[in-house]
């Protein structure tokens, strides 16, 4: 599952919700935040990616059907290459598995486009949610960083975290790690 291969990449995709600027003060100090939990992916004998979920309490609760309820940050630190290209198609596959339409994940995806970089090993990709919007923070270097684009949909927002958060995740065990259950 590459798709849960957060990225980032190109120039800035800027779209940051202009209505919900003043929630982004709550969650500018993402970076202090407590770890909620953390998981490696690995498939077969390949390390991908890992992943740690932070939220300013330290505690995860979903909402029935909300995976982003209140403010989290997801971060992943990849530890193989991966091309936008294969970020993007697992992405849309993982959006396919969990029940997504077709349409919406299609319309999601060159939404993504504009953001996704090819990825190398080492870097990191985190995205910030204040629970309605949601903006990527690309880091090429462990003291480097950046904000790469933003979410003002908040049923993508909803979407890409879904992936990794939602009870229908394809890699229940990883979604338990992450959420602090395991």
């Amino acid at each position: 599952m590459l798709s849960t291969a957060l990225t980032a990449s190109l120039p800035t995709y800027s779209s940051v919700a202009q209505g919900n600027q003043s929630d982004w003060r709550h969650v500018d100090n993402w970076q202090s935040w407590q770890q909620v939990g953390q998981a490696q992916l690995s498939i077969l004998f390949f390390d991908i990616y890992q992943s740690r979920l932070l939220t300013p309490s330290g505690i995860y609760q979903q909402q029935s059907f909300d995976v982003t309820p209140h403010p989290l940050a997801l971060t992943i630190e990849y530890q193989r290459n991966i091309s936008q290209e294969q970020l993007l198609d697992a992405t849309f596959e993982q959006w396919l598995k969990l029940g997504f339409a077709k349409q919406d994940a299609k319309r999601w995806i060159d939404q993504l486009s504009a953001i996704f970089p090819d990825i190398k090993s080492g870097q990191t990709l985190t995205y910030v949610t204040n629970g309605s919007t949601g903006k990527f923070v690309y880091s090429p270097r462990p003291s480097q960083s950046r904000h790469i684009g933003s979410i003002s949909d908040e049923s993508l927002n909803d979407a890409f975290l879904s992936i990794w958060l939602s009870p229908k995740s394809e890699y229940a065990d990883l979604r338990q790690q992450l959420i602090g259950m395991r």
